[in-house]
């Protein structure tokens, strides 16, 4: 029976292989910078439509944080998102006009982009409302976490997401470009999520925040899941299975201690709730290119119109990565 279950594991894996080399023709790149990326540079991949705004800081952000070069996949934006990008030395980019949908929502560019470019570096897989956070990231580069990962021969590494949001209506506070999101979206919920262990692949399944409560609370097992594995010291036999959730081989999603104590883990700061996010969820309600037939955004978009506020008595306001690590939501490990 077990040798059943890693055969079909390994049966998976390679069907995402093949799905992600079939996809590539999809994929036409309009700027490759790729032979500027060295050995131990840290790379990132992301995959956007219509985010023009938002790039100014994303970019500012990671560049701070030490990335090293881009991959992004656009998804046929028309607001300038690609046109932004061009001409930048550390940004490579493809646009592609096919269903997100059907590149099953953007993992099969994702591992073959990983694949063909980042096989041996640390890379980071992240949407471009995601902010990378670690402990001692406020003095310490990525590149010293990804070091003591590698001394520690450690290759994936965890990060919760979690919801960011305003105090008040959502689209009470303008955003305007090249504005640290963090500065609107200041409250997250410090406790509301449920954990359980997905054994089939050995990850772990975390789900509650804002969106449960105020999206979902008729159906709260339908709310996101919150677990990642965003940065992982690629192999060209790696593949995600869905997002950035899981991978295969399993071993990589086991990211947490099973007999006491903690490994090192972070987050991933989610700044969705921006007062653009009102037009963006009625935008891919009516796409329907995201899971389940766009569930998730109908429901944004059909709560959205009540213009609610997501803050509440227990949220909690946003200080630096020790106060998520006093909260249990990240831990240092091993790293001093």
């Amino acid at each position: 029976m077990r040798r059943l279950k890693q055969y079909r594991l390994r049966l998976r894996r390679k069907r995402r292989l093949v799905q992600a080399f079939a996809q590539r023709r999809k994929l036409r790149s309009i700027q490759d910078n790729t032979h500027q990326i060295g050995k131990e540079d840290i790379v990132l991949i992301c995959t956007l439509r219509n985010e023009r705004i938002r790039l100014p800081y994303f970019l500012k952000y990671y560049r701070d944080l030490g990335v090293k070069h881009f991959l992004f996949v656009d998804n046929d934006s028309d607001d300038g998102s690609r046109e932004y990008l061009t001409g930048e030395d550390d940004i490579s980019i493809w646009h592609t006009t096919a269903s997100y949908r059907e590149a099953l929502y953007g993992v099969h560019w994702m591992n073959w982009l990983a694949r063909k470019y980042c096989h041996d570096r640390w890379t980071l897989t992240v949407d471009v409302d995601e902010f990378f956070t670690y402990p001692f990231c406020d003095t310490r580069p990525l590149s010293a976490l990804t070091d003591w990962l590698d001394s520690s021969e450690i290759r994936s590494f965890s990060a919760m997401l979690i919801d960011m949001y305003p105090k008040g209506q959502i689209g009470a506070r303008s955003y305007h470009e090249g504005q640290d999101p963090m500065e609107i979206t200041q409250w997250f919920d410090s406790g509301n999520y449920t954990i359980k262990q997905n054994y089939g692949l050995d990850n772990l399944w975390i789900q509650g925040g804002p969106r449960a409560r105020a999206f979902f609370e008729n159906d709260p097992e339908s709310a996101p899941s919150l677990n990642k594995i965003p940065l992982v010291k690629w192999d060209k036999a790696f593949a995600y299975v869905e997002s950035t959730h899981m991978l295969l081989p399993k071993r990589l999603n086991r990211v947490y201690e099973r007999n006491g104590g903690e490994q090192i883990s972070g987050a991933l700061l989610h700044t969705k709730f921006l007062d653009t996010f009102v037009q963006k969820a009625k935008e891919e309600a009516d796409r329907r290119q995201h899971y389940s037939d766009g569930r998730e955004y109908v429901a944004y978009h059909e709560k959205l119109n009540d213009d609610p506020d997501l803050w509440c008595s227990a949220s909690e306001k946003y200080i630096n990565w020790r106060q998520l690590e006093l909260l249990g939501l990240i831990s240092k490990g091993n790293w001093v």
